[in-house]
C-alpha cells in the first residue's frame, strides 16, 4: 500500500512539475528574442538608421512575445498552419525583413570602417557615388599631411595617430596589416611593397612622395 501511495505521489508531483514547466515555457520560450547583431556600426553616418534598427528589433520581439503569450503561437516554429497562424507568421517575417534591412546597412558600414573608410567615404560609397566630393578629399589629405614631419624619420615601435591613419591608407590599398597605430615591421614592409609597386624608391620609409601616392 505504501509503495502504491509513493507511486501516486510521484506521479502527481511529476504532473505538477510538468504543468509548471509548461507555464514557464509559455512566458519564457527557448531562443525567444531576436538578438541584435554585435557586428554593426553604431557610429553610422545616419544615426536615424541606428535608431530605426533597434526600434525594429524591439517591435519584432514585442510582436513575437504578444503572439506567444496571448495566442500561444510560436512565430519562429509554429505548430499549426491554420489561417490565423499563417497570417501571424507572415507578419513576423515582414518585421524580421525590416530588421535585416537595417542590420545589413550597419554591418556593411562596420566592415568598411574596419577597412579604413571614414563616414564621409562610406556615405558616398553606399549612396552610389564612387568617391566623396573633391573638397572632402582635399580636406582629409590636408589633415594627414599636416600630421607628417618629413624631417623626422618614423622609428620602429613608434605609436601615433598619424601612423594609424597611414595604416588605414595601406589597408585601403589592399595590404593586410593591423590597425593599431604602432609602426612595426609589418607596416614598414607594407610601405616597402607599396613603394616598389608604385615605382618609388623602395626603402620602407615614409617620405613626401610615398605619402602623396598613398593619398592618391
Amino acid at each position: 500500500m505504501k509503495k502504491l501511495l509513493i507511486v501516486l505521489i510521484t506521479v502527481i508531483v511529476l504532473i505538477f512539475a510538468y504543468n509548471q514547466y509548461k507555464e514557464y515555457q509559455r512566458f519564457h520560450p527557448d531562443n525567444f528574442n531576436y538578438k541584435s547583431s554585435e557586428n554593426i556600426d553604431l557610429e553610422y553616418f545616419n544615426q536615424d538608421v541606428v535608431y530605426n534598427y533597434f526600434e525594429a528589433v524591439q517591435a519584432l520581439n514585442g510582436f513575437a512575445a504578444m503572439q506567444w503569450n496571448v495566442n500561444e503561437i510560436n512565430v519562429k516554429s509554429p505548430e499549426d498552419d491554420d489561417e490565423s497562424t499563417t497570417f501571424v507568421v507572415n507578419e513576423y517575417r515582414k518585421k524580421l525583413a525590416k530588421v535585416k534591412y537595417y542590420e545589413a546597412k550597419l554591418e556593411a558600414s562596420k566592415q568598411l570602417k574596419d577597412e579604413g573608410l571614414t563616414n564621409a567615404q562610406i556615405k558616398a560609397k553606399l549612396e552610389g557615388n564612387t568617391a566623396p566630393k573633391n573638397s572632402e578629399v582635399a580636406e582629409f589629405n590636408a589633415k594627414i599631411k599636416g600630421m607628417f614631419n618629413p624631417s623626422s624619420k618614423i622609428r620602429l615601435g613608434e605609436k601615433s595617430a598619424f601612423i594609424y591613419e597611414i595604416q588605414k591608407l595601406l589597408v585601403k590599398k589592399g595590404y593586410d596589416i593591423p590597425l593599431d597605430g604602432v609602426y612595426k615591421n609589418i607596416t614598414q614592409d607594407a610601405i616597402y611593397k607599396f613603394e616598389e609597386k608604385n615605382n618609388l624608391f623602395p626603402d620602407g620609409n615614409l617620405d613626401v612622395l610615398t605619402l602623396d601616392a598613398l593619398l592618391d
